[in-house]
Order: C-alpha cells, then structure tokens, then sequence
C-alpha cells in the first residue's frame, strides 16, 4: 500500500481510534529497535505467516533510512532449498534475548508451542510485541499490544499496512537516550533566529 492509499485511509478512519493506536504502536516498535541497532524477530502462526508486514516493513526501512526496522521472519516450516532469509525457524524464537524484540503477529489462536517459546525470549530479555485478535494469553505476555477484534471498523490487514506505514514516518521522535544539553540549546536558538513565517 502506498503512501497516497494509507494518507487516504487515514482520513476515512480520522473519526476512531486507528490512527492514532497504530502510530503509538508503531513508535513503542521503532523506539524499541532503533537503539538496539535492530534484533527485530517477526513470527505469526503456522497457518498465517506475517509475510506480507515483514515485506512492508524491509520497504519502510529502506524508504525511511532506518534498516533497523527490517526483520527477520521467522518461520515455522522451512523447506529444503529455501533462501538464507527465508531459512529461519522457530529455534531462533530460543535464542533471542536483551537487545532484541519479538513482534508476534496472531489474529487467531498461536497455539501453545508458539506461547512457550515466546515466554523464554521474554524471560530472557528480548522486549515482546503483539499484534493480536484478543486472545488473554497473548496479550498477557506482550510488553505492548495492538488489538483489533472482530466488530472493529477495520480488518487485521489493514492495521497491519497503518502499522508499517507509520513505522517509518520520519515524523516519529527516535528514542536514542537523552538529548544533551547542548542539542536542547543549539535547537532553541534556532527557533529563536528563524525568519518569521511569511504570510504569502
């Protein structure tokens, strides 16, 4: 979905939440791996694979200068032959930790296996987001959620384009610690000497 589509659906949804639910959603994503330089774990269910967000999400990375918004897709069947991008399993879910986050992507039941693995990486440290159809469990191990129901005015799908799309605006604040005294100085007297706004 390009910039002109999600801009105008933006504006049919200007009247409920979604808008601004995903743009929070999408800032506590991009807050929680751009200071980490990236470790972003993309997983959903066996029976849906989030390929078309991760596809959306190495776009906004690229579009929008932050490569650490690219994930790695995590998978629960990888064949023989598949490319290294697409050759990443479950086991990687054991192996994640501090520094890393975990974006799980279920609009129905994941199925206990997924839960467990998902609560080690937790335990261990990796910060864990749910994009979720309600389910308690879930969303009883995500650090942040975004839930969207059955009787919502949109359908996954779509929050899944709100989400991507707003994780790459440049408008977002990139949390990268405290600004110095100095950068809060330097963008005062910039205020301060800017030109006033013409009126033409």
């Amino acid at each position: 979905m390009d910039a002109v589509r999600v801009a105008l659906l933006r504006e049919v949804l200007a009247g409920t939440e979604w808008p601004r639910a995903t743009r929070r959603f999408a800032g506590a994503l991009r807050s929680s791996v751009v200071p980490h330089g990236g470790g972003l774990l993309l997983v959903g269910t066996e029976r849906h694979e989030p390929w078309h967000l991760a596809a959306h999400l190495v776009d906004e990375a690229a579009w929008s200068g932050l490569p650490e918004l690219a994930p790695t897709l995590v998978r629960h069947r990888v064949g023989a032959g598949e490319p290294a991008h697409l050759s990443v399993g479950l086991g990687r879910l054991e192996a994640a930790g501090r520094g890393e986050t975990l974006l799980l992507v279920v609009e129905q039941q994941p199925g206990e296996g997924l839960l467990e693995r998902v609560h080690g990486a937790r335990r261990a440290g990796a910060t864990v987001l749910s994009l979720d159809g309600g389910d308690p469990e879930v969303r009883g191990l995500a650090h942040e959620t975004l839930t969207v129901a059955g009787e919502d005015e949109v359908d996954f799908d779509t929050v899944q384009h709100l989400v991507s799309a707003a994780a790459g605006e440049n408008s977002l604040p990139v949390q990268r610690g405290r600004p110095r005294f100095r950068d809060r100085l330097s963008r005062l007297a910039d205020q301060l000497t800017a030109p006033p706004p013409s009126r033409w």
